[in-house]
Order: C-alpha cells, then sequence, then structure tokens
C-alpha cells in the first residue's frame, strides 16, 4: 500500500494533481499488477495538511507499540553527541607527572614562595601537550585545552596565566630538575655512576642577535640568541645551545640553556660544578668528540673526577704517530666491535687511549672509496688529455671535498694521485679512539660506553625532530627561552618514564593512548560523559604506567547550553 501521485491536464494547459491511497492487486489473465484505489484524497491543492499528518502519526504510534512488544524493549531516545575529547595522553601524562615527582616538586617550589596561582596545573597542561600535540602557548590555551578532558581545572586557563607558569619555572628549575631526578633515580634504580652529556643548537626565525641580557627575580640572564656554528647547518641565524645530561637508561638528569655563541668545549667546567652539587658519588663523564681539550680533561680529573671522551683522530698528531701504528691485537667485543688498549706516556702524564675497530663499517668505508677512486682516475685522465698547463677543473678537484684528500701536485701544480695519502687514509676505515683517567673501566667496557653515547642523540632527536618539536620557540626573553626547553625536558622525561615502564617506543604508545577518548553526549535532557571501550592491547598499557581505567560513565548532569563537562 502506498501514497498513489496523478497528474491531469486541463484544456486550457493548467495541470491538477491528485492524492490517493492504493495498492497494486495482481491481474491474472492480464499477467500483470494493477493499482487499485483504496481511498482518494482529492486534489492536492484543495488537501487537509493537517488531517494527513494527523493520520501519519496515528499510523507511527501503532507502529511503535507493535515494535516495543514484539522486542520486549522501549524506543531508544535520541543521542544528540556534542563533542569528543582525548583523554589517553593525559591520563597517563597526569600519573607520571606525579609518580616522578614532577608535579610534588612544583607544589613544594610554589609553597616556598608564597605562591597560589594555578602554576603546577599550568606547567602540566603545556607538558601534555608536548606530549600530544605540541603547539604555541596561545594555541595549547585556545586550542588543544578545550579538546581536552580530564584536566578541569586548565579548561579555564589563558595564554597569560602560562607565559606566568613559565617565569616560575625559570626561577625554580634548578631545585625541580634536583628533586625529580633523586625521585627518578630511586623508582627506576637508574644507573647513576654513567653521565652522558653533549649540546645541540636550535636556531630562531629571526633576522638580528640578541645584544644584551635581561634581569629577573634577582637573576642576571645572558642574551642567548647568538650566531654561532650551528648544528643544524643555520650558521646565519641567530641560535642557542642546548646541553643535556642524561643516564645510561636515557633519563634526562639535568639540561643548560646557553648563548649560540658558546663553544662545546667551554661548557664542562660549569656542567661539572653544577652536578658535582648534586653528590652524584662515583660518576663518569661520557661525551662526544666535540667535548675533548685538554683544559676539559684538567677540568673533568679535578677532585678525582673520571671521564670517557671521544678522540677526534684526525686532528690528534698523537693518534697518528702512536695509537694508529701501535702493534698488538685486537680483541672481540662483540660482531662488529673490536678493541685494543694503547698507553702512551709514563707516570702522570700517561694518557690512556682505547682504539675501537669496526670490521663491518671499515669494509663499507673501503668500499665506497673505492669507489670514488674510480671516479677520481677517470677525471685525471680527461685533465691530462687538455692542452693546458692548469685548466680550471683542476682547481675545482683540487679545491674538492671529495677527491683533495687523495691529490698531491706537481711542479705546474697539476693534480696527481697519491698512493700515499690514500694508503693514510685507509688506516682510519672503521676506527674511533677514546680516552679516559678510569683504570678500572675495562677497554671492553670504555668501548660500549662510547658507543652508547647514541642515547643522548636520540635525546636530541625526541626534542627536536620528533613530537616534543623544542622549536619553534616563539619567545624572545631569555627567561622565557630557557623556561622553554626546561618545560621540554620535563616532557622527555615523562616520556622516556613512559618508555621505561612500557619498553615501547613512544610512538607506539602513544598511538595507542590515543584510541582512549571521552565522549559528551545529550539524551533526555540530561549530559553524559562516557569513555570508549578500552582493549586489550591498551589496558595492559594503562597498568605498566600505573593508570586506573577509569569508570566507563565518567559523570552524569543536566544538560548545559556552555559546552562544559558536568
Amino acid at each position: 500500500m502506498y501514497l498513489r501521485k496523478t497528474t491531469r491536464r486541463n484544456r486550457d494547459g493548467s495541470t491538477v494533481v491528485y492524492y490517493a491511497l492504493a495498492e497494486n492487486v495482481w491481474n491474472a489473465s492480464a499477467k500483470r499488477a494493477d493499482a487499485k484505489v483504496m481511498h482518494s484524497f482529492g486534489r492536492a491543492d484543495q488537501l487537509d495538511h493537517v488531517a494527513l499528518e494527523r493520520l501519519v502519526r496515528s499510523i507511527n504510534r501503532v507502529l511503535e507499540q507493535e515494535d516495543a512488544a514484539t522486542s520486549g524493549q522501549a524506543r531508544l531516545p535520541e543521542l544528540e553527541i556534542e563533542r569528543v575529547y582525548d583523554l589517553g595522553v593525559v591520563l597517563a601524562a597526569r600519573s607520571l607527572w606525579e609518580e616522578i615527582g614532577i608535579g610534588p616538586a612544583i607544589r613544594d617550589c610554589l609553597a616556598k614562595a608564597g605562591l597560589s596561582a594555578p602554576h603546577e596545573m599550568a606547567l602540566f597542561a603545556m607538558a601534555a601537550n608536548r606530549l600530544d600535540d605540541p603547539c604555541s602557548k596561545r594555541g595549547c590555551a585556545e586550542r588543544w585545552l578545550p579538546d581536552v578532558a580530564w584536566l578541569p581545572k586548565a579548561q579555564d586557563l589563558n595564554t597569560d596565566q602560562l607565559y606566568r607558569a613559565l617565569d616560575v619555572l625559570a626561577v625554580w628549575a634548578p631545585e625541580i630538575e634536583e628533586s625529580v631526578f633523586a625521585k627518578t633515580a630511586d623508582l627506576f634504580n637508574l644507573d647513576v655512576d654513567l653521565i652522558f652529556y653533549d649540546t645541540t643548537t636550535a636556531y630562531f626565525e629571526a633576522e638580528q642577535p640578541d645584544e644584551a641580557g635581561g634581569v629577573w627575580a634577582g637573576r642576571e640572564y645572558p642574551a642567548l640568541r647568538r650566531r654561532g656554528h650551528s648544528k643544524e647547518g643555520r650558521n646565519t641565524d641567530p641560535q642557542v645551545v642546548v646541553a643535556l645530561a642524561v643516564t645510561r637508561d636515557g633519563m634526562p638528569v639535568r639540561s643548560w640553556v646557553l648563548p649560540g655563541d658558546t663553544a662545546d668545549v667551554s661548557t664542562v667546567e660549569r656542567v661539572k660544578k653544577d652536578l658535582r652539587a648534586w653528590r652524584l658519588g662515583r660518576c663518569l663523564f661520557v661525551g662526544d668528540a666535540g667535548m675533548y681539550s685538554a683544559h676539559n680533561m684538567a677540568t673533568l680529573a679535578k677532585g678525582m673526577g673520571h671521564y670517557l671522551l671521544a678522540v677526534p683522530m684526525r686532528k690528534v698528531k698523537e693518534i697518528e704517530e702512536e695509537v694508529l701504528t701501535r702493534p698488538g691485537r685486537y680483541r672481540q667485543v662483540a660482531d662488529n666491535l673490536q678493541v685494543k688498549e694503547v698507553i702512551v706516556g709514563d707516570g702522570t702524564r700517561q694518557r690512556r687511549y682505547i682504539l675501537c675497530r669496526n670490521p663491518l663499517e671499515a669494509q663499507r668505508q673501503r668500499h665506497h672509496r673505492d669507489q670514488v677512486l674510480d671516479v677520481l682516475k677517470g677525471e685525471l685522465a680527461a685533465l691530462a688529455e687538455r692542452r693546458e698547463d692548469h685548466p680550471k677543473a683542476a682547481c675545482a678537484r683540487l679545491a674538492s671535498h671529495r677527491f683533495a684528500r687523495y691529490l698531491s701536485t706537481d711542479d705546474k701544480g697539476r693534480p696527481s694521485l697519491d698512493q700515499a695519502k690514500v694508503k693514510e687514509v685507509a688506516a682510519y676505515d672503521g676506527k674511533f679512539v677514546v680516552i679516559t683517567n678510569d683504570d678500572t673501566l675495562t677497554p671492553e667496557d670504555a668501548a660500549l660506553g662510547d658507543k652508547g653515547a647514541w642515547i643522548i642523540e636520540a635525546c636530541f632527536r625526541k626534542m627536536k625532530q620528533r613530537g616534543l618539536q623544542v622549536r619553534p620557540m616563539f619567545h624572545w626573553s631569555p627567561r622565557r627561552i630557557e623556561a622553554h626547553v626546561k618545560l621540554c625536558v620535563l616532557a622527555l622525561q615523562l616520556q622516556r618514564a613512559a618508555e621505561l615502564r612500557c619498553d615501547q617506543p613512544w610512538h607506539q604508545i602513544a598511538h595507542s593512548l590515543a584510541a582512549l577518548k571521552a565522549v559528551r553526549y545529550t539524551t533526555e535532557k540530561q549530559t553524559i560523559v562516557q569513555r570508549t571501550k578500552i582493549a586489550a592491547e591498551l589496558a595492559k598499557i594503562l597498568k605498566k604506567i600505573g593508570v586506573s581505567i577509569p569508570k566507563q560513565i565518567i559523570s552524569v548532569g543536566k544538560a548545559t547550553s556552555d559546552g562544559e563537562i558536568a
């Protein structure tokens, strides 16, 4: 049965539409279905629409009663989903924030300063934002916080309050870092005998460097945004130097923010002084080749201090003359690592070098050099066929970073392949050298300790390239630049704590946590906030991090129009 619509054309050209209730009846003789009119509603322009609506409602009421009777259930109420909030990352971050002692440390500092503003919640909101969806402080307050559940005290934070919290962190960062390190070292049973240290740079999209620093809360800050040697290849842009000390497990110990024109070798004295105040006991300082200098080694050795530094082999003549040529067999440490101990000098001037060799890397470098030499021989042959005594192409080869190391010149300045230089370069294949003043450290441990320096490089990658995004920095005052970096280090501590708990990289943990949402919907004049279903893998991660699974119905309240979670 259906509503039938028919049209009739009048002689004057006008059309009239008629409605009727009809059904199809099978005509056996004609073998087709014919429409049979059950009731005529008349012309469409004269139709009683109110009566027709009453009929529709009556039919629907009967159908709903029959559906409820057959299914045994009442009709489902209409649902209106108002918003979906991120819940997983912020829940995990808040649990770790308290567990590793960041929250308590900040609250203790605020109590000492007599501050009652919500600075601790503001700092947590900014750190959690780094873990979830890094953005500027304005973006954190105006875009990120409204989309996050479980932070009722942070929903009303504005941009100005976030900046005020950064100022507090700039003043109290040393006390907070020391308190958090003491807590994490005990909580995760960290090996604090081995401290890795390195520096990196972070550039600014600014035309001019800072000429002067500033004073804040009785502390004088130097001009930080300066031009210097950039490790990002942007020497024309102002930058800052970020120094970081981490444990063998990759947990940050302390961070420093230095002017962009600070040389690596000039940072060691300050770092050792700051770490000595923490009474770490026996501490082995591990640094890369940028830390190698006589002054640094003397500074680190003061007070029975121990160090393990990579040596820039081609810049130290003693390596070529005494270490690489010293006879003796290598000892196998791993499939791709061999070591040999070399002692140079006597008495107090004795220097202990560990010569390390990677056979796989040596083979790769040898293969690469053979390819370069094949290309070079072809180009030298082409030069020899020219009539000029000293063509421009010869200068290009002699100035080439790729070819110059293998070339020498004759009386006319023409390049030629120098086999002695080729042999000299080959002597460095797959090798690296470390120096240490710790006699209790075996050559195997020294080699593996230096190889483990990739841990701090991984920390820098997490801060700069993956997730945390320490830059771009939208700050110009020295105190807030420093506080921004310190905030990123706090986020890195949360990230590393989660990785140590779950034994997974953060991007996998964050992907699982992102599935946990809080959904707010309205039904029958009530606002209900309910979490999404928790899968087995997510439940396992929450348990390892120490997060209690939230109840399914988070809250129930009256429907509101202001968009707040009840």
